[in-house]
């Protein structure tokens, strides 16, 4: 389910409180930490949107559950970087693409990149590359299973 139809259920009410722990949720209402099943996901929601922040990515994974959180000013300030940095139009363009796209996904596979950008796998290697030495960006940990750091 994509973050949106989230949203939409809990706005509608249609959601089911469904704790993915019951013993750990007894245990934490039990405790006084949760007033009630269900009600976390909308007073995450709140809080963001009384910061002023993004709205959370919700994905269901496997058996898991991801929540993907975005911070409003990455994407602006390492805009302003690569602008400065990278002389030619059709790259720096492409660039920020790329950058704006890790600071939003840090797994972001080079793949999803080139499908994202309209160019072939081999230019967004040279581009990540690019983007490495004049230290905008960081991979950490190994190619399956790392990700990408805005610096």
């Amino acid at each position: 389910m994509n973050s949106q139809a989230l949203l939409d259920i809990i706005a509608k009410g249609e959601s089911i409180p469904t704790p993915r722990n019951k013993v750990l949720a007894d245990f934490a209402k039990d405790m006084g930490l949760i007033e009630k099943y269900g009600s976390g996901i909308q007073r995450i929601l709140n809080y963001f949107s009384v910061a002023g922040l993004p709205v959370p990515e919700f994905r269901n994974i496997s058996d898991g559950f991801m929540v993907t959180v975005f911070s409003g000013n990455v994407t602006e300030n390492v805009t302003e970087n690569v602008t400065e940095n990278v002389t030619e139009n059709v790259s720096n363009e492409r660039h920020r693409s790329i950058v704006a796209s890790i600071a939003g996904n840090a797994y972001v596979t080079v793949e999803e990149l080139a499908e994202y950008t309209g160019v072939s796998r081999r230019t967004i290697l040279r581009d990540l590359e690019r983007l490495k030495s004049q230290n905008m960006i960081k991979r950490l940990g190994p190619d399956k299973g790392g990700f990408w750091l805005v610096v």
